[in-house]
């Protein structure tokens, strides 16, 4: 049986992002409107949760790497803590200003590494995502995308899933 996933992007999907465009301390954590019950809703239903994240703000100098991978854990602790298990957080550390690569979104290396690893079904998996860089890493991937509004609850959107 194939596996089935859900590849979640971080800022303004599971975390606020009103008041901090970088988030990298726990302080600036806020998490959106009935995550953790969207998350067990989606586990429930057989699908591993993956987060895919930008985080330019490492190639700028404004946080380490380290503060992520800090933040990161916690952040899979909190989920964990809520009956939610996280398989895997990957991130892009660069920033189009400064380097060029080819893992940060609208790329979908992040993606592809991430379906191969986990022998992932495609045509099972979406990519939740409230931007259109998302939406492009999605359909990249071959996967199918679900643009939701930042900062909102995302089960209006993930209804369809659901069902």
């Amino acid at each position: 049986m194939s596996k089935k996933a859900i590849f979640l992007d971080r800022d303004g999907v599971l975390i606020e992002n009103n008041t901090h465009y970088y988030i990298w301390k726990s302080d600036q954590l806020t998490f959106v409107d009935d995550v953790f019950e969207n998350l067990r809703k989606l586990s429930e239903r057989g699908y591993l949760l993956f987060i895919v994240s930008n985080q330019g703000g490492i190639s700028k100098g404004l946080y380490s790497k380290n503060d992520i991978l800090v933040l990161h854990s916690e952040l899979i602790q909190t989920f964990r803590q809520e009956q939610i298990e996280i398989s895997e957080v990957v991130f892009c550390p660069h920033h189009p200003e400064i380097e060029k690569c080819f893992c940060r979104k609208p790329g979908s290396l992040l993606i592809e590494k991430l379906i191969a690893k986990y022998q992932l079904s495609r045509a099972d998996s979406y990519f939740i995502g409230d931007s259109l860089t998302d939406m492009e890493a999605a359909e990249k991937a071959g996967i199918r995308g679900i643009p939701v509004v930042p900062n909102q609850n995302m089960y209006p959107f993930i209804s369809s899933v659901l069902q």
